[in-house]
């Protein structure tokens, strides 16, 4: 067990040191920047050509659900500031299995974020620079050295320090809600067709458009990014206080911009670029749908700001998102997962080895891989997997620590926790069986590089493994697998219209239901399994300590684990 010294007030936690140098406006900040990247460059567009007016409808289901689930992790990340806290929730209630487990999604998506956005100001750019693309929109070897040096960009800013990551975020974060803001006015005040509205029907694709344009078109991916304050919580200089507000503020900040986004784009087109439906929406230049649509309206001023703007923005998110893979790989080291090197931290208390493998990893992603639109699908699916692991982990903490103080705690939590992942559970099924067939072969790798680290001991802490408390998690990996197989949608749409190889076997609403029925399954199950209370609590560690402790006299903490005992998992 851990030592009751953990526990005592004032305590100073263990382990390795980051600073404690953010605060509200940078951990908002941090949130926001990441949710308004490359996904309102595209997210209009091809949620229109997806759903038509009906976008709207896919808008408001999106924000829903994800302010569903940020409303779960807000209460987790004031009550537990640790860094790379969504990889590190299911950890403190399942053990080990289920921790690298969710760790290692959490990683997944963080990594993969940073090249997306690259590529993004590539395709934006590649409309003047027909040089950076091939024809096939693979990237030119002059658009993979364009490429890689803005990961080494993001790489150095981050090697730099979080002080700098906060200034540079802040200011470039500035900018990216002041353009989306400048398009809405503009749009709204300038060209405005009410018309349009409605026009070859208000669901051209039927509920199923509706649905998968959620997943499939960039809407999740583009309300993404709110759990960054959870990840940077280790550096916060008051977690309890600033966390929840940040996580809450940032995402309906996001929606906001988003949803107007998406009105003055379909209030602005000229009726000629969908006079044959929406699905086959286009105009010249809509490989830069916002800039090309200014052009088009004669707003050639506001389409030179768009274009600055693609680079500005996905910039600003790939860097969090380069922060973020950094922090979760140390966190996963932490726990014991991966090697202790992921650990290492430079002068700066920067996790440099974090930062370098970030780097090669997004360098690799730049090889002839889809387009920005299947490389969404692929990442949301990976998002929302990871944040499956916040609900359960919400309802087993609730049980396994219910008497920790909770700064922000979720009225009716009971309810919002299985609804949480309820919607999990539905906007992977969305995001269609050809994406999440991918989705599985890299979380065979991932089980593949962790089962490593086991047989090799390239960490001295390695935890021991707790399969009683993750033994629905196969069950659950495999199961949404098959009900995606014989269910209805494709990353590309329905699969009534769209092959991918599901089997579109299960009725409309149908496998809704299934889908839903089976989460709930799965959710109850977790929580009857889920680890003792006492090793729950020797699980979390010094987490206490943490959060008594102040900036002025614990200014460096960040790990809430101590090696010995709780990186190591419960003493048999």
């Amino acid at each position: 067990m851990a030592s009751s010294s953990l526990n005592a007030p004032g305590a100073k936690p263990g382990g390795i040191a980051l600073k404690r140098e953010i605060g509200f406006i940078g951990l908002t900040w941090a949130s926001v920047g990441s949710i308004i990247g490359s996904g309102w460059l595209f997210g209009a567009l091809y949620a229109a050509q997806a759903a038509g007016t009906a976008a709207l409808v896919s808008w408001g289901i999106g924000a829903a659900a994800i302010i569903i689930l940020a409303l779960v992790h807000a209460e987790l990340g004031g009550t537990y500031p640790v860094a790379g806290g969504t990889g590190r929730f299911p950890h403190y209630a399942y053990g080990s299995v289920a921790g690298a487990s969710f760790g290692w999604f959490s990683y997944l998506q963080a990594v993969a974020v940073a090249p997306i956005e690259v590529y993004a100001t590539i395709k934006y750019a590649s409309v003047h620079l027909g040089w950076l693309q091939k024809d096939n929109g693979t990237l030119t070897w002059q658009g993979l050295l364009v490429a890689i040096g803005l990961m080494a960009l993001f790489t150095i800013i981050n090697f730099l320090g979080v002080r700098w990551l906060a200034h540079t975020n802040s200011a470039a974060t500035w900018w990216k809600v002041f353009v989306p803001v400048l398009v809405i006015v503009v749009l709204a005040s300038t060209h405005w067709n009410s018309s349009n509205f409605g026009a070859g029907g208000f669901a051209p694709s039927g509920s199923e458009g509706v649905l998968s344009a959620v997943s499939t078109s960039g809407i999740m991916f583009a309300l993404l990014g709110f759990e960054q304050a959870d990840q940077l919580a280790g550096e916060a200089r008051h977690p309890q206080k600033d966390i929840p507000r940040a996580v809450i503020g940032s995402i309906l900040i996001g929606a906001a911009i988003y949803i107007m986004l998406q009105v003055v784009f379909i209030a602005a087109l000229p009726a000629s670029s969908f006079a044959h439906g929406w699905a086959n929406l286009s105009f010249k230049g809509d490989a830069g749908p916002f800039a090309g649509l200014a052009t088009l309206l004669g707003l050639g001023w506001l389409s030179t700001i768009l274009y600055i703007d693609a680079i500005v923005s996905p910039s600003g998110t790939g860097l969090i998102y380069t922060t973020a893979s950094s922090r979760v790989s140390y966190g996963l080291s932490r726990n014991g997962y991966v090697p202790q090197l992921f650990e290492k931290t430079n002068a700066r208390r920067v996790p440099w080895f974090g930062l370098l493998v970030a780097f090669v990893i997004g360098c690799i992603a730049f090889l002839p891989f889809p387009t920005w639109k299947s490389l969404v699908g692929f990442v949301t699916s990976a998002s929302v997997l990871m944040y499956a692991g916040a609900p359960l982990a919400f309802g087993a903490l609730r049980k396994q620590d219910g008497s920790r103080y909770r700064p922000f705690k979720l009225g009716a939590g009971d309810f919002w926790s299985p609804l949480a992942f309820v919607v999990s559970g539905l906007i992977i099924y969305w995001s269609g069986w050809d994406t999440l067939q991918k989705l599985a072969y890299a979380i065979l790798i991932g089980y593949g590089l962790i089962g490593l680290n086991f047989v090799f001991k390239l960490n001295p802490h390695l935890p021991h493994l707790d399969w009683r408390s993750a033994q629905w998690l196969p069950v659950y990996l495999i199961g949404i697998g098959l009900l995606s197989w014989q269910g209805r949608y494709c990353s590309g749409g329905p699969a009534s219209t769209t092959v991918c190889g599901a089997t579109n076997a299960d009725p409309q609403w149908v496998d809704l239901v299934l889908v839903a029925a089976f989460s709930l399954v799965i959710y109850y199950w977790a929580l009857a399994v889920r680890l003792p209370d006492s090793e729950a609590h020797e699980y979390i560690g010094d987490v206490n300590a943490q959060i008594g402790a102040t900036a002025e006299t614990a200014p460096e903490d960040i790990s809430g684990l101590e090696h010995p005992t709780s990186a190591a998992g419960p003493s048999s």
